[in-house]
């Protein structure tokens, strides 16, 4: 029988803790939101959770356990949790991939409503008293592509198929015949993603933020799309270069845009997006159902049971490429 030690990063307190209960009894669980909360118990554990610590804080604890075997993070985000001593050690990383998925695919379906029946208008004549009638657009027949078709892409896709829709999907291996989604057209390579995005009525961001993907959605992308296309950023906010997106959101380049992730988090006062009548801005909580942050730490009791039992873990980050 193995007796496992178990690292918690997070504020004693926080209720889905209470959650760890279902741990076997022999499984030592610590909890706590400074490096000197874990004594010497650090030097005997071999698994680290960031549930809820700093980047400061993972590295810290991080360095003062030399026995870890797994490490897994909450966050499906990476680029808060990566640092050059995890990304050099053998020790594998998992994340919650998958886990917020769904409900940043119903924020994308609805954010493709929104715009193509114009609800904004509706709202504002109805607060106006103003009866005005006019015209709204089909979504069912028009194109989505989407950038970096992971877990998040594939639900997003799952659900734009439903309502009629047809996608299109950039991602860093593009689908070869014995690897072919049925959800998606026809798949590009990030190097193609100009050709791809040119022919869309949606262009949905759901990529991870790497040295690869930082400003990949910039000028040039904005240039080749269609006057009548819509940006979603689900993924995260950098992955678009902002000021080129305020530019062509402002003059009328392009019809709007859905945001639920940004450059600087929480969004500054004053700032363009606020005042955009072509916004809608989403203060990162597009995956913030009442169950979300149940449904993570579930996630980690389950990726445990298949730790101890010696089983493959689920999501294991490359973590040379960030995702």
């Amino acid at each position: 029988m193995r007796n496992d030690t178990i690292l918690v990063l997070a504020r004693p307190g926080e209720p889905q803790l209470a959650m760890l209960s279902q741990l076997p009894a022999e499984v030592k669980t610590i909890v706590g939101d400074a490096a000197e909360s874990f004594g010497q118990e650090a030097t005997h554990a071999n698994v680290l959770f960031n549930w809820s610590g700093s980047l400061a804080l993972f590295k810290k604890v991080f360095a003062i356990c030399p026995n870890l075997l797994w490490v897994h993070s909450r966050s499906v985000g990476l680029e808060r949790t990566l640092f050059p001593e995890l990304i050099e050690s053998a020790v594998p990383l998992t994340n919650g991939a998958g886990v917020f998925s769904g409900s940043l695919g119903e924020f994308t379906l609805g954010a493709i409503l929104y715009f193509a029946k114009d609800f904004r208008r509706m709202a504002r004549n109805q607060m106006a008293g103003v009866w005005e009638v006019f015209e709204v657009s089909w979504a069912s027949g028009k194109t989505v592509g989407i950038i970096g078709y992971g877990d998040i892409g594939r639900a997003i896709a799952e659900r734009v198929r439903a309502l009629g829709m047809n996608v299109l999907a950039v991602k860093r291996h593009a689908s070869c015949s014995q690897d072919v989604d049925p959800l998606v057209t026809e798949t590009y390579a990030p190097e193609r993603r100009v050709e791809m995005i040119s022919r869309c009525d949606y262009v949905v961001v759901a990529a991870p933020l790497t040295s690869e993907t930082r400003g990949m959605i910039g000028e040039a992308e904005f240039a080749v799309m269609k006057p009548t296309a819509v940006v979603i950023n689900v993924g995260r906010g950098p992955v678009i270069n902002e000021v080129a997106m305020i530019g062509a959101l402002s003059n009328g380049r392009i019809r709007g845009a859905a945001l639920d992730v940004f450059d600087h988090e929480p969004l500054p006062t004053g700032h363009p997006f606020y005042k955009l009548e072509n916004v809608l801005l989403s203060p990162h909580c597009a995956d913030h159902t009442p169950d979300w942050l149940d449904n993570a730490m579930q996630f980690f009791i389950e990726q445990y049971e298949r730790f101890r039992k010696g089983e493959p873990l689920r999501n294991i980050v490359d973590k040379r490429l960030g995702y």
